[in-house]
């Protein structure tokens, strides 16, 4: 696996984590689930762009932000409480299955 791939799992990690915080951090009314967000988003922000210099932005974000919404769906399902319907779980097994798609047929995953 490239580095830059690496990079983007970190990225991703501490994205869902900032966002798991945020829902703990019950609007910024608790102090250290607040302090959690801010350094996890400050962290996925950095490993974000080391990312970008080996994978365009487009190709990049798409696998973020489609990896954070599952992992995200995922934690709230188990830690918090929170349900999904049907419609839901086809929509972020859809996401996934387009990640897929661009890593394994697109050229455009790398410069």
């Amino acid at each position: 696996m490239p580095v830059a791939y690496i990079y983007l799992v970190v990225a991703v990690i501490f994205e869902t984590t900032g966002t798991t915080a945020l829902q703990a951090s019950q609007q910024f009314t608790k102090f250290w689930p607040s302090v959690i967000v801010v350094i996890a988003y400050g962290a996925a922000f950095y490993f974000l762009g080391l990312t970008l210099k080996s994978i365009p932005v487009g190709v990049a974000y798409a696998i973020w932000s489609g990896l954070g919404i599952a992992f995200i769906a995922l934690i709230g399902l188990v830690v918090f409480g929170q349900k999904l319907d049907l419609a839901a779980v086809i929509g972020i097994l859809m996401i996934l299955t387009g990640i897929a798609i661009i890593n394994l047929f697109s050229s455009s995953a790398n410069h």
